[in-house]
């Protein structure tokens, strides 16, 4: 009688905890509906004729249009696979840049002394407060007059400040991740005759792969995804990226293509997705096996 007692009181203990969980699950539900639907939107009206699209606002289409991709993708004189390649050469070299110059930055700030250290730490930080947009046009004027716009290269204006640690961002998160590492780490390294070039090399280097995976993984999103700067820097149509190649589907004298636009928009986030989907598998692991042993 007692056993019988004691797991009918077990019974209606769990009946509150599951009837929570439920409500949980049905927020939890609610809210990713909420977020992917833009996204399933986006997706279902890349599948719509022009007219649909106008008429027709809901998730699914009537008739079914797989043609605005292939119009998409050869509406220009150029295919739109060079609008990606110009993409994806800006965003790796950009995550290049970002990791090299940000880490060596943030390694001198973390790690080595030197005279005024604190007030050019805190100048770096103050430049958080600057929007891009204030600097676009000091920067367009300086790379103007170097004769970097509009010339054989003309991504450099894109990638010149990203190899000299101007992503004050990236160098914070840097810093605040080496200040975790053990000091002790490095006056070993000392003891053994490593040089400071050497402690970086064999100490932190490895030990800041999280924040490495984690400047990637930004800089190629904010990157691929910028239009109002490289709408600044490029002229050519040959030479545009993706977000820039996106606005010529719509024409404000002419017949605008919506439907091939809402087509190169979907494709245009499959790089993102898979970057950031092994990337993130890289960023687990790197949490997972950095921890300090022994």
């Amino acid at each position: 009688m007692v056993a019988v007692t004691s797991t009918v009181a077990r019974r209606g203990n769990r009946k509150p905890g599951g009837g929570r969980q439920a409500v949980r699950l049905a927020i939890l539900i609610a809210i990713v509906a909420v977020v992917l639907y833009p996204l399933i939107w986006m997706i279902g009206t890349s599948f719509k004729s022009q007219a649909e699209i106008v008429n027709n606002i809901g998730l699914l289409p009537e008739e079914f249009t797989p043609g605005n991709y292939t119009d998409g993708w050869t509406n220009f004189d150029f295919s739109f696979g060079r609008f990606f390649l110009n993409s994806a050469m800006v965003s790796l070299l950009t995550v290049v840049g970002n990791a090299i110059s940000c880490l060596l930055a943030a390694y001198a700030f973390a790690r080595l002394k030197f005279r005024f250290r604190g007030m050019w730490f805190a100048v770096m930080i103050g430049t958080l407060l600057l929007p891009g947009h204030v600097l676009i046009i000091p920067q367009y004027i300086l790379f103007r007059s170097l004769g970097l716009v509009g010339g054989d290269w003309p991504y450099l204006p894109l990638l010149i400040p990203q190899f000299l640690a101007t992503e004050a961002f990236f160098v914070f998160l840097m810093v605040q991740f080496m200040r975790g590492i053990p000091r002790e780490l490095d006056e070993a390294a000392k003891i053994d005759g490593a040089s400071s070039f050497g402690i970086f090399r064999h100490v932190i280097l490895p030990l800041s792969r999280p924040a490495l995976v984690t400047t990637a993984i930004f800089s190629f999103i904010w990157t691929w995804n910028d239009f109002f700067r490289q709408l600044v820097f490029l002229s050519d149509l040959k030479d545009y990226t993706v977000p820039v190649a996106l606005t010529l589907f719509i024409d404000s004298t002419s017949a605008s293509a919506v439907g091939p636009m809402f087509a190169m928009s979907v494709l245009s986030l499959l790089p993102v997705f898979l970057f950031f989907l092994a990337f993130q598998r890289m960023l687990v692991e790197g949490i997972n096996t950095s921890g300090l042993k022994g």
